[in-house]
């Protein structure tokens, strides 16, 4: 069935998020409504947008769909979700040959991080790190040399490596070419 959300019309935008999440979540109507302290007509009047929550309700619903508040309010927007690749800036470090471009914005309080890094030919191994978290790493170009607890991972261009943070690693590139590699980790290095 397709639902059609009436623009300008908050409370019938925030009642289909509701219900939208409710069913992916595959709960009922009676389980939402009674984790989240409301009761069931009133949760059917808020998914069909014939009443609006208060705060408190709205808090208890998220919950009980396990989101934040925000993830009901917050719309999505080209300047929180995206990054074009044309509006890529690349910025170092002093410590570091490598250019670092952001793949993702650093709003709204995400955990996950996305860098495109740049590695010039015959560049040195990092400092050996440890950090709660994960981490993945795809080499687009060149070759990445992975050191995981001691042991060394050589990754050509298609190869991708996941990890815990928690285990001591450290990388450089190898090749005679500058290496690209896209970096994902949580949480956020900076």
């Amino acid at each position: 069935m397709v639902t059609t959300i009436q623009k300008n019309n908050p409370a019938l935008e925030l009642g289909s998020k509701i219900r939208a999440l409710r069913q992916r979540l595959k709960r009922t109507l009676d389980e939402t409504a009674t984790a989240a302290g409301i009761s069931k007509p009133f949760l059917s009047q808020i998914e069909r947008g014939l009443a609006s929550p208060s705060i408190t309700s709205l808090a208890g619903i998220a919950h009980a769909l396990g989101v934040t508040m925000q993830y009901f309010v917050d719309t999505p927007s080209e300047d929180r979700s995206m990054c074009r690749g044309d509006q890529l800036k690349f910025f170092g470090f002093a410590d570091s040959a490598n250019l670092f471009a952001r793949l993702t914005n650093p709003t709204g309080g995400r955990q996950l991080e996305a860098i495109l890094v740049r590695m010039p030919p015959g560049q040195k191994r990092s400092e050996v790190t440890t950090h709660a978290g994960e981490e993945f790493m795809y080499v687009i170009s060149g070759e990445v040399s992975l050191t995981l607890e001691g042991k060394m991972f050589v990754l050509h261009a298609g190869d991708s490596a996941h990890y815990e943070s928690t285990v001591p690693h450290s990388w450089a590139n190898t090749a005679r070419i500058e290496s690209v590699v896209v970096w994902v980790g949580t949480p956020r290095l900076f």
